[in-house]
């Protein structure tokens, strides 16, 4: 159906439904992984579902900034509709994880900025905005890696990673786990970084679940392709 076609909600309508699907137990939770709204993210994309694509409406959502509202819009949304210095400033003002998290994932990796941005962030002195330029270098790492540097990668996850912001160093860490289980040639030495370096080791996994500490992670990724 034409994004034309559709019924519009008003920005009022929209926040008076996310409102009304509000759980306190929900933010409670949320908010201690730093995330401020108390919305079942399966209602939220039922609703989303319903909305269909609305960018103009999308748009509107995200400057309210409020969590919930942002990451409803990053559903609705066209991510190949948004220029390249508005998704920099998007990235910049995104401090909620999730939203953060769903922008590049959903929105920046889906457009044509993808590795414009990815080389803009990637040393940023902000560690999220810097953890953002990673995850898509992990992305390249996983999907193009034709003129990527692994091992100069390597070297920064070696000599950083151990002292980074707790995003970037989950970031770092992710990369440094595709690296070794997407290329054979450095994997050993990215389990022998992980090792050394400890990062994560002691994070706790639910059961059946994979530990994000990379020794672990790549070695069990690999035995899983084999």
């Amino acid at each position: 159906m034409a994004e034309t076609t559709l019924t519009v909600p008003t920005v009022a309508e929209v926040m008076a439904e996310l409102a009304e699907l509000e759980d306190p137990k929900i933010r409670q939770v949320n908010l201690r992984h730093g995330d401020d709204h108390g919305v079942n993210l399966s209602k939220l994309r039922a609703l989303a579902k319903r909305l269909k694509t609305q960018h103009p409406l999308a748009r509107r959502l995200w400057e309210t900034e409020d969590t919930a509202a942002r990451l409803l819009a990053i559903l609705i949304c066209r991510p190949k509709a948004f220029e390249r210095d508005e998704l920099d400033v998007m990235v910049r003002e995104t401090r909620a994880p999730k939203v953060h998290d769903w922008l590049v994932n959903y929105v920046v990796k889906k457009g044509p900025h993808a590795e414009e941005l990815r080389l803009a962030w990637f040393a940023d002195p902000d560690p999220v905005v810097a953890s953002a330029g990673w995850a898509l270098t992990t992305e390249r790492v996983n999907k193009k890696p034709d003129g990527l540097d692994l091992a100069g990668l390597l070297d920064v996850i070696e000599a950083e990673m151990k002292d980074a912001p707790d995003r970037l160093q989950w970031a770092m860490n992710h990369c440094l786990a595709q690296i070794g289980i997407s290329h054979a040639e450095h994997r050993a030495r990215a389990i022998d970084i992980g090792e050394r370096l400890e990062v994560l080791k002691d994070y706790p996994t639910s059961p059946g679940c994979t530990s994000p500490f990379a020794p672990i992670w790549i070695t069990e990724m690999v035995r899983r392709q084999s």
